[in-house]
């Protein structure tokens, strides 16, 4: 059986109601949260865990519920005694145009690599290490050092390492730091899951091919660059199929971490690269088609 190791920051969401804000519902995201959620969903024959740092507190409590209940591992979750999960709110205004307002300075997360830390002899023993550009924005610098570095050992020891870029400039300092951040990690991983908005924002690109043959110049030989309506391309050269788009976009909250969880679910459990492909697009495609991150159980199928 293979195993995965998705690491990240989960935090809490309250989404006020359009009608009423002083309303809101509570719920769970996360970018690699919501792609451990659909990889589990897609091959549930992988056994899938998650890293990240919680508090002692009623929500840290619900998350760990809300993994289990998806069949998500949670021996990697460690606790926190004066820090709580990060949180975010939704607000939408009368044109639906929605704005994202985040609390997430304190958020336990950002301590998850402070001594003691967690278990890493533990976690070096999973098959793939699985992270994004956010898993790393919002660790302290050092600690995002120490844990590139880890991963270049775990790597040369056999492990796979998968990266999404999924660069949010207001994580970071300056782009400088955030370029070179994120050039280490596309140099210490096997498969890459590249947005093409998000490297010609950072690294100023021209187009898809650039983007290519620039991962390329830094080893990342596999995986896929996503395009949104327009369909992936493969990082490996493999035909791509027809990837029409969805009929229609409610919303476009976790396309890209939707699309990473059905194509991984693919290509780990043995299908062809083409296949893989457009088992994420068409997992992606349902899910903009509904408002939120995680479908309900049972329509992403």
């Amino acid at each position: 059986m293979t195993r995965v190791l998705c690491l990240g920051e989960v935090m809490v969401e309250l989404s006020l109601e359009a009608a009423d804000p002083t309303r809101a519902s509570v719920g769970i995201a996360g970018d690699t949260y919501n792609t451990a959620v659909y990889l589990k969903r897609s091959a549930s024959e992988l056994e899938v865990a998650y890293a990240t740092r919680l508090g002692r507190d009623r929500f840290s409590a619900m998350i760990r519920e809300r993994l289990r209940d998806e069949g998500i591992s949670d021996d990697f979750v460690t606790e926190s005694d004066d820090r709580l999960p990060g949180l975010y709110a939704i607000s939408t205004d009368a044109g639906g145009e929605r704005s994202f307002h985040y609390w997430r300075d304190r958020s336990a997360y950002r301590t998850y690599f402070d001594a003691p830390g967690p278990d890493l002899e533990a976690m070096a023993t999973f098959d793939v290490i699985y992270h994004s550009a956010i898993s790393i924005a919002v660790l302290p610098n050092e600690a995002r050092g120490r844990f590139l570095d880890w991963l270049a050992n775990y790597r040369a020891d056999g492990g796979c390492v998968i990266f999404d870029s999924n660069y949010r400039p207001r994580l970071w300092p300056d782009a400088a730091t955030a370029r070179d951040a994120i050039e280490r990690a596309w140099r210490t991983c096997d498969i890459g899951l590249p947005s093409l908005d998000d490297e010609i924002a950072l690294y100023g690109d021209e187009n898809a091919q650039a983007v290519i043959d620039r991962l390329h110049g830094w080893g990342v030989a596999g995986g896929a660059l996503k395009r949104g309506a327009e369909g992936p391309l493969s990082l490996s050269g493999a035909t791509c199929p027809d990837c029409p788009p969805a009929p229609r976009v409610v919303d476009s909250t976790a396309a890209g971490d939707s699309f990473n969880g059905g194509y991984l679910g693919a290509r780990l459990t043995g299908v062809s690269e083409a296949e893989a492909l457009a088992a994420g697009h068409a997992l992606a495609s349902q899910v903009v088609q509904h408002r939120g991150a995680i479908l309900p159980r049972g329509e992403d199928t």
